[in-house]
């Protein structure tokens, strides 16, 4: 969907954010985010000594293949689905790792819970891709798409110690070839008044569905830009590539993409977690920010008319070690007190002491609120503990977050490495 990996350097550096200013996003809702080198950076993130060093992750063996490679690393030639064998005489002296996936799942299912967390409209793509329509999010953040970019890529690096880089554009096909062009670690903006500014001078290879052999074809009848194609008339493309393909590069090379993002149609689970400023022993401090994510996380459950029967924590340590553990209820429930409460208990009998760098709560096995009964109990009041956070919850979204608090949550909070806008919470 557009190559932008072997694009020319220098093409659009006008359009990249730089120091916190970039071009005008307005009418671009549309964030393509993809990890930077996803494999090689979680192992190096495991392995801080090899920061320095070219990284290889893939089959170790005779007939192994390349999985990914560091930046490093791709200075030697070396390429993602190159046999391992041809990536070890590019650069005998880097380091050869095999491939972690199930650490490579778990730190992208907490990434795409950040993309979750701005926008319920995330289309992930692969472990460390997804598109983001971030259009229905602005009025309630009241902020702008690209503000939107670069809260992501700080959180990312923030709460799971990767990079990322991020495309805003007015359509996928934009999106994404903006945050290709701006990697690594960065993020790009294609303005919808300058489309054809930053599209026309890109090599025809820029087009989704241009391989080797369309742009032989293309250029042995002198197109060689992304102009070109534009200003060919479209009877003269259909004669070369055939209809169907005549008026995808056409309509491509014109910036028109009427594809939407299309989201996983039932939602998992929903969460929330936060990154410390300083890594935290003390108990009463991790049972607080417990609360904090249990309110936040319960909310959105009766924001969205779910429950949920399994509560999960999540734990960090200051070596990036990390650790689930999770507790299924015998009904389902969207009530504060009963996720914080399996969420403390969990804490206590599963999480061993030690500095804690980030923890995360998570409510899982989702049902309608309708399709679930209240547990009853002899001696629960009349009215009970969801009605009265049912009735925060109105205060709240009259009179802003801070209106109703449970009484722990009045004191300083503990530094965060970014605390988000309020929201409601892949693959």
């Amino acid at each position: 969907m557009g190559r932008s990996a072997g694009l020319p350097r220098g093409l659009a550096d006008r359009f990249r954010a730089v120091d916190g200013r970039w071009p005008d996003d307005t009418g671009c809702p549309v964030l393509h985010v993809d990890m930077d080198a996803f494999y090689a950076s979680v192992e190096i993130r495991e392995r801080p000594e090899l920061r320095e060093v070219p990284v290889v992750v893939g089959g170790v063996g005779h007939r192994g293949v390349v999985c990914s490679a560091n930046y490093l690393a791709r200075t030697f030639g070396v390429r993602s689905a190159m046999p391992t064998a041809h990536a070890r005489r590019l650069a005998p002296h880097a380091v050869f790792l095999p491939p972690s996936f199930g650490l490579y799942q778990e730190i992208s299912r907490g990434v795409m819970e950040i993309f979750r967390d701005i926008s319920p409209l995330v289309e992930p793509l692969s472990l460390d891709e997804a598109f983001v329509d971030v259009s229905g999010s602005l009025r309630r953040l009241r902020t702008t798409p690209a503000a939107i970019g670069a809260q992501i890529r700080a959180r990312v690096e923030a709460e799971h110690g990767i990079t990322c880089s991020v495309g805003v554009g007015p359509t996928k096909f934009l999106a994404k070839l903006a945050s290709g062009m701006c990697k690594p670690d960065g993020m790009m903006v294609v303005p919808r008044a300058e489309v054809t500014a930053f599209l026309h001078p890109l090599p025809v290879s820029a087009l989704w569905g241009v391989g080797k052999r369309t742009a032989e074809q293309l250029e042995r009848i002198g197109l060689d830009t992304v102009a070109d194609i534009a200003a060919t008339p479209l009877p003269r493309l259909r004669r070369v590539l055939g209809v169907a393909q005549a008026e995808h590069l056409h309509a491509l090379s014109r910036g028109r993409d009427d594809r939407r993002v299309e989201p996983e149609s039932r939602e998992k689970s929903v969460g929330a977690e936060e990154t410390f400023e300083t890594d935290h022993h003390d108990r009463g401090v991790l049972r607080r920010e417990l609360l904090r994510l249990s309110e936040r996380s319960a909310g959105t459950l009766r924001a969205r008319g779910l429950r949920g029967r399994t509560v999960s924590i999540k734990v960090r340590f200051a070596d990036f070690t990390t650790i689930t553990r999770s507790r299924t209820l015998p009904v389902a429930t969207d009530v504060t007190r009963e996720v914080f409460g399996t969420a403390c208990t969990l804490l206590d009998e599963h999480v061993p002491p030690g500095a804690v760098r980030l923890i995360g709560v998570r409510v899982e096995q989702l049902v309608a609120g309708d399709d679930t009964g209240e547990q009853l109990m002899f001696d629960a009041p009349e009215r009970g503990w969801r009605e009265a956070e049912q009735a925060a919850d109105q205060a709240r979204s009259k009179f802003g977050s801070a209106a109703v608090r449970p009484a722990s949550l009045l004191s300083a909070a503990p530094e965060r490495s970014g605390e988000p806008a309020p929201r409601p919470d892949h693959p």
